[in-house]
């Protein structure tokens, strides 16, 4: 509603306004509802409201992430949210193929720049700009990074490796909550701001695994150790020793239940962030061992037992300054906690030493109250500096590669949001130069540039103007007169300070600057600058005394005699130090300020990130009170404004954020000839025989717009061929990737029917030789079985026909003695006739079948006995009718054959001793009753006259 932005009256003209801009948007873009465009480009018309009640209508749908062009703009929702940034969310964005068509997320950026890393795309190193005023949630933004590229970015092999990669992780994600502790504080207007800036470099090697990181900081805000604003604390970490601290360890460390200290206001107020244990244990994990832990702790309540020495004016220049009551105590114990003797240290706080003359004579000044308590604070600014470098130090010797170890980086810029307060001074100054750089080298990189390289390139392109932050930096840092420039003047000349002088100073030398404003009102002398953001005004009053940031030089003597072992490292014994403390005044070289310092680290850290790939993330913040589900609009347009989202949107919308160069676009999309098809040699014939050339492709402009016609003809997305590079919208490039990938899918296809077409032939190949080699295998192995088979049945044959011949010979021997015996026993007649038939026969009968009729007849009579009988009857044609004619006899009742068995060699012989064929032969005499068993029985049944 613009009459409610624009802080004008409703009524019947806003009701009817309102009306019209409703039916404006219903004709212009009612086929999706504002919370459902992902991006702020969609919204017809671009405008402010437009984007603001988008953003709006997003935010109370709890969607607090949407694109706007080449920025995603971030609400912070002011309450946790943890499915928005679970393990499983992460592992979704890093496995899909196109992360752009999901829902707009940081993970979505952190997957675009690992991607680019990958693809190896110039400038291979990619770094990503968080921005926003302090509380919009750039801290917890990193953070996030930090831990979705510790996740997808970790997947090692080996067990080993990943053992590695999970230690490296942890120390980096553990680096968060040491630094935010020890470097963020509770302001106005963030519970957890950060008071430092820090650029994280994210090491990956050439697989793109992470394999450690490094981080730079810039500006530490010391000051806070010993002033904090009304309603506003002192680091975490003072608190958190404060409130988690053992019983031992309050005792060690002279911190009892109940105490108070000037430097820890509001230590009532319980945060999130005061999470000792936390602290301790990424401190642990990062190889600060406990007793290190216990040095660093204790020489932070020295600092705390510090801040309560206070001092009395003497009323004497000659005089030290007295202290206040109690502060004795706070003196001794904060020197006991510190290492430093007593009486040294008091005299260094309350006693000034000058060195002057050509002999360098030593004299010794007492100095005021006020100084006192300036070299008070100096001390503990002195002491926390050092250990906040200290820290920054081990942590990057713990997380640091070796510099062979990676090829390329991901950068995490995190720094102060924009910010203004009631009394502004030169930490504020700086924080807001800070803010402006980015600012600058956003449109630089984006606005401007982008825009300028269009018309280079000879793209047809209408200049969208935009809101240009380059006449504030003039201002501030500008040649040859900027405000920079005059602080830095004033700390150069040899004499005291006046913030009335200062502000004159400035007014006189830019004036009629357009940035430059000045609060006539205002009862402290203070100048105003119109930042991008909005206007601020800063006080003059001690801005020169904390841009030198002087450091007595027995402030520094005092700390290196210290017998503290931590204080021992921080402060070292220099001897160059000490022959340079106090140079004469010919050779006294320029001060190095607190602004010096700054803007160079600045130019370093910008020098670096134009040797990358940016991608930017606007944190927006809602509104002021941190509350959940509130949304000013007042607040959250500003925030639009300053950092001209509405020009980026408009800018994104009509340009062409992919520019790449004719030899890398040749390089990597010429295969994309594959996918056209055959063609005659023709205009656009330029390689006749199906895509392939033996000459390099060809760069020049038409000709390769010919050439990206023929390929993307099925495309219908906008590309434009430059004089030196291709431009093509986030759409075109994902086209042009699934058809690269759609002809890597083809080649990989033909490669894998050819290798199997190769395998099945092989293993063709290879089962006939097998079938051959099996069969040879199989007939030898077969002839050899019939060579044995027929061996063995020739064995047997020739045994069978040896024991037949030899029995068929027994039986004859047998059956001529008893028929010679019979035939000498019988009358003979005159007539010497031949044997009857019945006889010749019985003696065919004798010889086939008298081994089966012996043992039948030889078997024991059981139950079965008679059917034996019955079977020797059978076999020996006997009649059955008259078996009492017949008298058979067993072996068991004449003891004639003993056993048939067979002998162990293997021969079938009949063991007849006493056998009655052998008896019939050998007995002398034809006697009928030596004649038994079967012979007899043979012969009684052929007896001549037997019927």
């Amino acid at each position: 509603m613009l009459q409610q932005v624009n802080g004008h009256s409703s009524g019947s003209a806003a009701h009817s306004g309102e009306s019209l801009r409703e039916d404006l948007q219903e004709f212009l873009g009612g086929e999706a509802p504002l919370q459902q465009l992902d991006d702020l480009t969609k919204v017809n018309p671009v405008t402010l409201e437009t984007v603001l009640r988008c953003l709006q209508a997003r935010y109370t749908a709890d969607t607090f992430y949407t694109n706007a062009g080449c920025t995603l703009v971030a609400m912070n929702p002011f309450k946790p949210v943890p499915q928005l940034y679970s393990p499983e969310l992460m592992q979704e964005y890093h496995a899909a193929s196109q992360p752009q068509t999901l829902k707009p997320h940081i993970f979505t950026v952190g997957e675009q720049t690992y991607r680019n890393v990958k693809s190896l795309m110039e400038p291979v190193n990619q770094s990503i700009v968080v921005s926003g005023e302090s509380g919009a949630g750039k801290t917890w933004t990193s953070r996030c990074l930090m831990k979705f590229y510790a996740v997808v970015a970790a997947s090692p092999t080996s067990w080993e490796s990943h053992k590695v990669a999970e230690r490296i992780e942890q120390r980096i994600l553990n680096s968060n909550p040491v630094m935010e502790a020890f470097g963020n504080a509770c302001t106005l207007r963030n519970n957890n701001s950060s008071r430092f800036g820090k650029f994280i470099q994210l090491q990956l090697n050439g697989a793109q695994q992470m394999t450690g990181a490094a981080v730079q900081t810039y500006l530490l805000e010391k000051t806070r150790v010993a002033c904090q604003a009304p309603s506003e604390r002192n680091f975490h970490i003072f608190y958190q020793i404060y409130k988690g601290a053992h019983a031992e360890e309050r005792v060690r460390w002279c911190l009892p239940e109940g105490a108070t200290f000037s430097w820890l206001p509001r230590p009532e107020r319980t945060l999130e962030e005061d999470c000792f244990e936390v602290t301790r244990e990424a401190m642990l994990h990062l190889g600060i061992d406990a007793p290190t832990q216990n040095n660093i702790f204790q020489a932070l309540a020295g600092l705390l037992h510090l801040g309560n020495t206070q001092f009395a004016d003497s009323g004497n220049e000659a005089q030290p300054c007295p202290l206040v009551d109690d502060a004795q105590c706070s003196v001794g114990t904060s020197a006991l906690l510190l290492g430093l003797p007593e009486d040294h240290l008091l005299e260094t706080l309350r006693i000034r030493t000058i060195r002057a003359g050509r002999g360098r004579q030593v004299f010794r000044k007492p100095c005021s109250q006020a100084e006192c308590d300036t070299r008070r604070d100096c001390l503990a600014k002195l002491v926390y500096a050092r250990l906040f470098d200290w820290l920054v130090s081990v942590i990057n010797s713990s997380i640091c590669a070796a510099p062979d170890s990676w090829t390329t980086f991901i950068g995490l810029l995190d720094v102060y949001g924009f910010e203004s307060f009631p009394n502004n001074s030169l930490e504020q100054l700086c924080i807001n130069y800070a803010n402006e750089k980015l600012q600058q080298h956003f449109v630089a990189h984006y606005l401007r540039a982008q825009q300028e390289e269009y018309a280079v390139e000879g793209l047809e392109w209408s200049f969208v103007s935009y809101q240009d932050n380059q006449p504030c930096l003039d201002l501030i840092e500008g040649s040859p007169v900027s405000i920079c420039s005059l602080i830095n003047e004033e700390c150069r000349l040899n004499r005291p300070s006046s913030a009335a002088q200062l502000q004159t100073r400035i007014e006189s030398a830019l004036t009629g600057h357009p940035r430059l404003g000045r609060d006539r009102l205002s009862p402290e002398p203070s100048f105003i600058v119109l930042h991008y953001a909005g206007p601020v005004r800063y006080c003059t009053r001690g801005l020169v005394e904390k841009n030198k940031d002087p450091v007595p030089p027995e402030l520094t003597r005092l700390l290196q005699q210290s017998q503290d072992p931590l204080l021992k490292v921080l402060f070292p014994a220099d001897p160059e130090e000490k022959s340079q403390e106090e140079p004469s005044g010919q050779n006294r070289t320029p001060v190095l300020t607190v602004v010096s310092k700054f803007k160079a680290s600045l130019e370093q850290l910008l020098q670096v990130l134009h040797g990358t790939t940016p991608h930017y993330i606007r944190c927006i913040k809602p509104n002021s009170q941190a509350q959940a589900q509130i949304f000013h609009r007042e607040e959250v347009l500003s925030q639009l404004e300053a950092c001209g989202l509405v020009e980026t949107i408009h800018i994104s919308a009509a340009g062409f954020p992919i520019r790449v160069s004719h030899r890398n676009f040749v390089e990597r999309y010429e295969l994309l000839r594959r996918l056209r098809p055959a063609t005659t040699p023709g205009h656009h014939g330029l390689y006749p025989d199906g895509g392939r050339s033996e000459h390099p492709p060809c760069t020049e402009p038409a000709t390769l717009q010919g050439l990206l016609q023929e390929i993307l003809h099925a495309l219908p997305a906008p590309l434009h061929c430059g004089r030196t590079k291709v431009f093509m919208t986030d759409s075109t490039l994902e086209l042009l990737e699934r058809g690269r990938a759609q002809v890597l899918e083809q080649c990989a296809r033909h490669i894998q029917r050819g290798w199997r077409r190769h395998r099945c032939r092989t293993q063709a190949r290879r089962r006939r030789a097998a079938v051959l080699i099996q069969a040879a295998v199989r007939s030898w192995l077969t002839r050899k079985h019939v060579q044995r088979l027929h061996a063995a049945a020739t064995v047997i044959k020739r045994a069978w026909r040896e024991w037949r011949i030899r029995m068929a010979f027994l039986a004859s021997e047998e059956l001529d003695g008893v028929e010679e015996k019979h035939s000498s026993q019988a009358p003979c007649s005159p007539s010497s006739s031949p044997l009857p038939l019945a006889q010749t026969g019985l003696q065919g009968a004798i010889t086939r079948l008298w081994p089966l009729g012996l043992a039948l007849a030889n078997a024991a009579v059981g139950v079965h006995g008679f059917q034996r009988k019955l079977v020797v009857f059978a076999c020996l044609q006997l009649p059955v009718g008259s078996p009492r004619s017949c008298a058979i006899q067993t072996a068991q009742e004449q003891a004639g054959v003993l056993s048939i068995r067979a002998l162990p060699q293997g021969s079938i012989r009949f063991h007849c001793r006493k056998s009655p064929l052998r008896y019939a032969d050998t007995c002398p005499g034809p006697s009928p009753d030596s004649v038994t068993g079967f012979n007899q029985i043979l012969l009684e049944r052929h007896r001549p006259g037997h019927v």
